[in-house]
């Protein structure tokens, strides 16, 4: 089936993700509050995933579920107080999400659209970060095209139904350890995330957010064409060489490119190991997305930042991808 309406949820996604760090980043006047803050939004907004797609496998209506999660976003724009404000964001996240996850996994077994959808919302969150250290603006004019795309969305936005809810993992009793590795994966790339502290980086934010959607795009159209496996050979082996160079901007912004080459595979291969619950799949792998930032919300700072450290990260996470994307019966 086409997915007629790709382009409307990765627009979507761009403006969520714009929204809620526009109005969580623009609230936050540090100490104690801005932790707390920031911990409640990456919990609803990531960690919640996992209950919401597991609710959406089994009751279905992901476009219903997408306009939910416009509408509470906009909701929490009018709400007083940074924390009640950080958990409605965080919810309305998490429901898009994972109402545009199910939509790209039922419409196509492939990887590319994923990296599609997923892709623009990190270009959503850089701009939102960006004018939120500046003036405001008017939460008209930022509500106003969320409640717009999210009733677009509830009447063009139906795609496949789901698939029987089965928790059943592809693989019998093995099924399970790939599904680990690639939890495993995706934590080891989001905490990597926090050790990308290269002296360009506070110089160039856009351009680092274009190679990190950049990445996740090439990523899967290229495993598409090649194959899974090896694209991720060819993504992470690179990227692992070129972070030993990223104290320049060039090599760096490759290797920030290459890694995040692997988001969509992880997804599709999640996806496939449990066909009858995708929502919760996708949410599996959110999960692992929060638990990799948890530390650095938290201040702790296990692992130098830097070029070797981020090398490493990109090694360890070939042979633990390559197990979760190792064949088995199971299809997208």
């Amino acid at each position: 089936m086409k997915l007629r309406a790709l382009p409307l949820y990765a627009a979507t996604h761009l403006w969520m993700d714009f929204a809620c760090a526009l109005l969580v980043l623009g609230r936050l006047e540090g100490g104690g509050d801005a932790v707390t803050a920031l911990l409640l939004y990456n919990c609803f907004a990531f960690a919640v995933q996992m209950p919401v797609g597991l609710m959406a496998d089994a009751l279905g209506g992901g476009e219903r579920l997408t306009a939910l999660g416009c509408g509470l976003t906009a909701l929490a724009w009018g709400l007083p107080g940074l924390r009640p404000a950080a958990v409605c964001a965080g919810l309305g996240n998490a429901c898009f999400h994972v109402g545009g996850g199910l939509y790209t996994l039922n419409g196509s077994g492939k990887c590319g659209p994923l990296g599609l959808f997923v892709a623009p919302g990190t270009l959503g969150v850089a701009l939102g970060t960006l004018l939120a250290a500046g003036d405001a603006l008017p939460a008209l004019a930022v509500v106003l095209p969320l409640l717009g795309l999210g009733a677009t969305l509830l009447r063009w936005g139906r795609g496949v139904p789901n698939a029987p809810l089965d928790l059943t993992p592809e693989g019998g009793v093995a099924g399970p350890f790939p599904l680990l590795c690639l939890f495993a994966v995706v934590v080891l790339r989001s905490f990597a995330g926090t050790l990308f502290d290269f002296p360009w980086k506070g110089a160039l934010p856009l351009v680092l957010a274009c190679a990190t959607a950049g990445g996740k795009v090439a990523g899967g159209l290229l495993a598409d064409r090649l194959g899974p496996r090896r694209t991720a050979w060819l993504s992470l082996v690179p990227a692992a060489a070129c972070f030993l160079l990223a104290g320049r901007a060039g090599p760096g912004l490759a290797a920030v490119c290459l890694f995040n080459m692997t988001m969509p595979l992880t997804l599709w291969g999640a996806a496939r190991r449990l066909p009858g619950a995708r929502g919760l799949a996708f949410g599996l792998l959110t999960f692992a997305l929060f638990l990799g930032v948890v530390p650095s919300l938290l201040g702790y700072d296990p692992l130098p930042g830097g070029p070797v450290s981020a090398s490493l990260a990109a090694l360890v996470s070939l042979p633990l991808l390559l197990l979760g994307l190792r064949r088995g019966k199971g299809r997208c």
